[in-house]
């Protein structure tokens, strides 16, 4: 009697230990034993030196770009979907500008690129704003005529990386207007002559040429193309 009731209380126990490992939820072999801490605070690193770089890169050798006639560099550097405004209102594309620049349409003795700033906007977009000054630039018209381009132009473009690599997908210029100097009456102040704010003098992607002009059906206000 003794045997037979410790042999029941024996087997009560191994029941209920086998009961106990039953309902333990199955193991998921599907995640990794040591799952790595997040140290992801949710804010993206962005790489601001790496990126003002490489587009002051782009902007400053617009010049070479022009004067070497270099269509592959602005193939490069230009979204197809750019959207370039001139100093004159006009809005130009990419195939201008491959055709301004393959056909040298496009001369000047010197460009110079200045007081060139880059605001990174996160990883993969920025703005880079400056000033070109175009000497002794000309601009060959369809018909054959030269319009004199000189001038010093201020500009912005946007630019937006796209599958790794930065594009330039808009930009604008407007070329420098001296103010005339001004005699105000007594009862009056000075009237002050705000730059004309149009179209991109130069404004190009990280490597289009220093100096934008508009399609041959309009004057090229030379558009410096960074």
């Amino acid at each position: 009697m003794r045997k037979t009731s410790l042999a029941a209380a024996l087997v009560a126990v191994v029941s209920l230990f086998t009961f106990q490992i039953a309902c333990q939820p199955a193991a998921d072999t599907n995640r990794s034993e040591s799952v790595a801490p997040n140290t992801n605070s949710g804010r993206e690193t962005v790489d601001t030196a790496a990126i003002e770089a490489e587009l002051l890169r782009i902007e400053n050798d617009w010049p070479r770009v022009i004067k070497e006639k270099d269509v592959a560099a602005v193939g490069r550097v230009e979204a197809d979907d750019v959207v370039i405004v001139y100093p004159d209102g006009n809005v130009g594309t990419k195939q201008q500008d491959l055709n301004d620049i393959g056909s040298g349409a496009l001369t000047a003795d010197d460009i110079d690129m200045t007081d060139l700033k880059v605001r990174v906007l996160d990883s993969d977009a920025a703005i880079v704003s400056g000033q070109t000054e175009i000497k002794n630039g000309k601009y060959k018209m369809p018909d054959g005529k030269l319009m004199d381009i000189t001038g010093k132009y201020r500009f912005v473009d946007t630019f937006a990386r796209r599958n790794g690599e930065w594009k330039l997908v808009a930009g604008i210029s407007t070329k420098i207007t001296a103010q005339p100097a001004t005699t105000a009456s007594p009862a009056a102040s000075p009237a002050v002559t705000p730059a004309v704010r149009a179209s991109p003098a130069a404004s190009r992607p990280a490597a289009s040429p220093a100096v934008r002009v508009p399609a041959p059906t309009r004057s090229p206000v030379a558009t410096p193309a960074h």
